[in-house]
């Protein structure tokens, strides 16, 4: 029997702001615990909320990137539940009036893990949301041997969740929405998105039914995503916990599971509440609010770029899926490829020996020390056959390391390519009278010859000699 596989996602994105979303508290990662705390964001009596514009507009110009119908009129509710990490022990949130409802996203190719990426053209998958709102987050536990720390200068901070429609029907679309929203998120300057720091937190929910089955199978929380990979993992977990469920013919039920990295599995935490048990009423300290005034400017999206990468620099789709995923390293190729006359080596040259000097150090492209217009400059030494790819290697060591020309290194070491053909026939004229058995060999038809016989010209000249140009000559005077 085939069993399908119907995944939603519950997404929080901490919003770019600098205060909280009720209060004039600071936002800084990695503050001493505590100390950016108020009443408001501590729950004592007589703490008024006052809402933050900014998170607001964050969430208006979200909502509007991701072509939901944003609400001319908002409202904030309280979500009654209780929550150990949150002092006033009701979370201010959105319920009857979400700041845009609706929208959706497309899943490109490169948003995929490597492992999963599409092959071939395919159109790509529109994942339909429900809701885009506004909240607070809550404080951050920490779990000592025999008691539990409370850090609250999280508390209060403002939060976006995003609610899809159950219409993902794998692991590996999840892990490519979570993908896709994020780099939007980060084009579009309203998060950092940076999960290891808590800035976008996810929840999935997946239900697995027989194939024959149209009514979905209670649907399981997964909590304790950390990761985007950890909720590609998670999910896959369960999907195969499910599946295996219903083959021995046990029952489903509604419930919240966490996903434990060291298990490698999920873990029951308790049956899921329904809607009307967290007590939903309008919040009654703050008024609703209008969102006709917000302004914001929408940027081009990661699709639109690697379109546009693709036609003004005709390089690969392929490649420029790779650039747009980080929109720094995006940024650094428009720079190095603007008015380069081979942009797909450019291309090349960032995605591979950059990249790779980059990871080897453990840096970002931010902290590059090779500058884009450098860069350009390699490339054109390598078009121009001043310098062969064997050197252009050797620069480019000096140039990362450096943070010099490609000019300099040039000039400095006297590298250089020789090109001139009455400098290379006497070399070849001199392997031709050393080799004698590779030179009948290749008279034999064995064409293998030609390449020992060519490396041996780029041995005598020290790597100097234009290589393409040394097999032609070679070839000529070996048909003579």
């Amino acid at each position: 029997m085939k069993y399908l596989t119907t995944i939603g996602l519950e997404v929080h994105v901490q919003l770019k702001t600098q205060s909280k979303m009720f209060c004039a508290c600071l936002i800084e990662y990695g503050a001493p615990p505590n100390t950016h705390t108020c009443p408001t964001c501590l729950g004592l009596p007589g703490g008024l909320p006052v809402a933050n514009a900014e998170a607001i507009r964050l969430a208006v110009k979200t909502g509007a990137i991701l072509e939901g119908e944003v609400a001319a009129t908002s409202s904030f509710d309280r979500k009654n539940y209780f929550y150990p990490d949150l002092a006033k022990n009701y979370q201010i949130t959105q319920h009857r009036a979400p700041l845009s409802s609706g929208g959706a996203l497309l899943l490109p190719d490169f948003a995929y893990a490597n492992d999963a990426r599409p092959s071939g053209p395919r159109e790509e998958k529109r994942i339909t949301l429900v809701r885009l709102h506004l909240e607070e987050d809550v404080a951050k536990s920490f779990h000592l041997e025999n008691s539990t720390g409370i850090d609250f200068n999280r508390a209060g901070t403002p939060l976006m969740e995003i609610v899809t429609e159950p219409i993902i029907s794998s692991p590996d679309e999840a892990f490519a929405f979570l993908t896709a929203l994020r780099q939007i998120l980060i084009y579009g300057e309203v998060s950092d998105a940076d999960m290891e720091k808590g800035q976008l937190r996810c929840d999935a929910n997946v239900s697995v039914r027989p194939e024959a089955q149209a009514e979905l199978n209670p649907k399981v929380e997964l909590k304790n995503l950390n990761s985007i990979s950890a909720v590609r993992r998670a999910l896959k977990f369960e999907v195969e916990r499910q599946t295996a469920a219903l083959r021995e013919g046990i029952k489903l039920r509604q419930e919240t599971r966490g996903w434990d990295d060291k298990l490698a599995g999920t873990v029951l935490q308790r049956t899921k509440e329904s809607e009307h048990d967290y007590r939903y009423f309008p919040e009654p300290d703050l008024l609703s609010f209008a969102t006709a005034n917000l302004e914001f400017t929408v940027p081009e999206l990661p699709i639109a770029r690697r379109n546009r990468l693709v036609s003004e620099f005709k390089i690969t789709s392929y490649d420029a899926g790779v650039l747009v995923s980080d929109a720094e390293l995006a940024r650094y190729f428009e720079t190095a490829a603007a008015g380069a006359s081979n942009p797909k080596g450019v291309a090349n040259w960032v995605l591979n020996d950059l990249q790779s000097a980059l990871s080897a150090q453990d840096k970002g492209i931010a902290d590059c020390p090779v500058k884009p217009e450098n860069l350009r400059n390699l490339v054109d030494l390598i078009d121009s056959g001043r310098v062969s790819g064997k050197q252009a290697k050797e620069v480019f060591a000096e140039m990362f390391s450096r943070r010099i020309s490609a000019d300099a290194v040039v000039t400095e070491k006297g590298i250089t390519q020789v090109s001139d053909p009455a400098a290379i026939s006497p070399l070849c004229d001199e392997v031709i009278a050393a080799h004698p058995k590779a030179v009948a060999d290749f008279r034999t038809g064995n064409m293998a010859s030609l390449n020992f016989l060519k490396g041996q010209v780029m041995k005598l000249s020290g790597g100097k000699v234009n290589p393409q140009l040394a097999g032609e000559i070679l070839a000529q005077k070996l048909r003579a």
